[in-house]
């Protein structure tokens, strides 16, 4: 298997991202033209991490977006349900307590996080209201969730542009870069199925956060949404 569909069974998403750990995340700094490593920061900013606190990175692959939470001094538990993208997180970062788990049916008590987040993952689960709904679960009353994920630009001129560059240079850069440009294809494919702003603030009320908002990142290429366990 090496390419999933729009179905988004886990083990043909699982399968796809095993064949893509080594380069996983060079590759994604060339096709997003280095703008992944402005997400993660702010990401981290969003998230703000303390010392002393619990954090869920959820779909963390090889753990690199999780190190800005380690270095602020919170305990952080990268989750990923890739046993590729996991064995080389830990290759990669052997301190972490990287553990493998289903998004749908996570392997942590209830109330247990003071933050949980997914970058450029929920949008592989197939039953995003069954993840949004476990986030909340593990999470302590007064808790916070930070999703960034693919969304749909703002600006109506530049959403055309956006368009054209997935369905047609984003597969061609991808096949000189990558070790599964197939998985790329599911990239485009799914970027371009994704609920828009409004759409994912709208599930995440309907899952139990409070809260909601969402802040555009690139244009609106990348969306911040946060909401807080009540």
């Amino acid at each position: 298997m090496t390419r999933a569909s729009l179905d988004k069974q886990p083990h043909e998403v699982a399968s796809m991202f095993d064949d893509v750990a080594a380069k996983y995340d060079i590759t994604n700094d060339v096709l997003s033209l280095g703008q992944t490593r402005l997400w993660r920061k702010a990401v981290a900013r969003a998230v703000d991490a303390r010392p002393g606190e619990r954090v869920l990175d959820l779909a963390a692959g090889t753990a690199t977006s999780s190190l800005p939470f380690a270095e602020a001094g919170a305990t952080v538990v990268p989750c990923d349900f890739s046993l590729g993208m996991l064995r080389e997180g830990k290759r990669r970062h052997p301190e972490l307590p990287l553990t493998a788990g289903d998004a749908t049916r996570l392997p942590f008590a209830d109330g247990v996080f003071d933050a949980v987040t997914i970058s450029f993952g929920l949008r592989n689960v197939q039953d995003t209201d069954a993840a949004l709904r476990e986030l909340l679960r593990v999470t302590r009353p007064g808790g916070r969730v930070i999703i960034c994920e693919f969304s749909h630009p703002v600006w109506a001129p530049f959403r055309t542009v956006y368009s054209e560059y997935l369905m047609r240079a984003l597969p061609t850069v991808a096949t000189a870069v990558s070790s599964n440009p197939d998985a790329y294809v599911y990239l485009a494919d799914s970027i371009r199925a994704w609920p828009d702003q409004p759409a994912l603030a709208a599930r995440l009320q309907a899952a139990g956060w409070s809260k909601v908002a969402w802040r555009n990142l690139t244009g609106g290429i990348v969306a911040l949404h946060r909401g807080t366990r009540t």
